[in-house]
């Protein structure tokens, strides 16, 4: 009797594990590139002089950590700066990506985010500590200054642009936090002063779980016209830089998960443990 109460448990366990990751996990990243034209001043690698044109970078889940003898994790402080992380978009350039998974328009998206992008800034360490402890006056590095303008299609044929009025430059979101859920919106209410004199703790705290980027509307979008368009979702991201240079690492649709339905997959899995008896015995310039 207990060998079948046993042999039970693990395949239920496994089935919670799965349903609680499987929305993370698939479809909320960009899985494609449709198109990649690197513009002109892109950026290239100190030494080598490589251009950060490896359109693939901006694929799947923006990065959580940098390898190699000074790598790390990513955090605030900390943003990717390798080739293979990020892809620069020179003036002039494009990059159109596409989502398995269409991005939704949904109001339940926290501050009516639907989408993020992600990039390669940090913030600026003014008390000199580089060990753990840094604070910032909310100044970053990282950020060229250039004119972006984003563009959303459910077809990849007919894009429309979001407001510019509504919509940030792609640089100029919080840096990434690879500890974060990079499916999570930032308050875009959030401002760079808000995190004057703040260190990793405090700036995670404003974070309140997410991983930083721009956060961008479907409700934005404008016709030719500039007249509101109502997109139900999204499958297709472009990305034109009118002047200068952006970075990106990756992009990331809103995750919504009812807080209700976590606690059920805790509880049901808690339920199903204590109802079983287990037998004994480089930076680019």
């Amino acid at each position: 009797m207990s060998i079948r109460r046993e042999s039970s448990v693990w395949p239920a366990l496994a089935g919670l594990a799965l349903l609680s990751s499987v929305p993370a996990a698939f479809g909320q990243f960009a899985t494609q590139v449709v198109r990649y034209q690197p513009g002109t001043g892109y950026a290239t690698e100190f030494g080598t002089g490589l251009g950060y044109t490896l359109a693939d970078a901006a694929l799947g889940e923006p990065s959580r950590s940098t390898p190699g003898d000074f790598g790390g994790p990513v955090d605030p402080f900390a943003p990717p700066y390798l080739r293979e992380q990020i892809v620069s978009i020179g003036q002039g350039g494009v990059l159109d990506v596409r989502f398995d998974q269409p991005i939704a328009h949904d109001p339940t998206h926290p501050k009516g985010i639907d989408f993020s992008i992600f990039g390669s800034t940090g913030f600026v360490i003014v008390n000199g500590d580089y060990t753990g402890g840094g604070t910032t006056d909310g100044s970053r590095f990282g950020d060229n200054g250039a004119t972006t303008r984003v563009s959303v299609s459910a077809d990849g044929v007919q894009y429309y642009r979001l407001d510019p009025a509504l919509a940030p430059r792609v640089e100029a979101g919080l840096p990434t936090d690879g500890s974060g859920d990079f499916t999570r919106a930032i308050d875009p209410a959030l401002k760079l002063s808000d995190f004057a004199g703040l260190g990793l703790p405090g700036i995670r705290g404003l974070y309140a779980g997410g991983a930083g980027g721009a956060g961008y509307d479907l409700s934005w979008a404008r016709d030719g016209s500039g007249n509101p368009v109502a997109l139900g979702a999204a499958s297709y991201v472009r990305i034109e830089v009118v002047a200068g240079r952006a970075e990106i690492d990756g992009l990331a649709a809103v995750q919504t998960v009812p807080e209700p339905r976590s606690v059920l997959l805790a509880l049901a899995g808690i339920g199903v443990v204590v109802g079983c008896r287990f037998p004994r015995g480089r930076r680019a310039r």
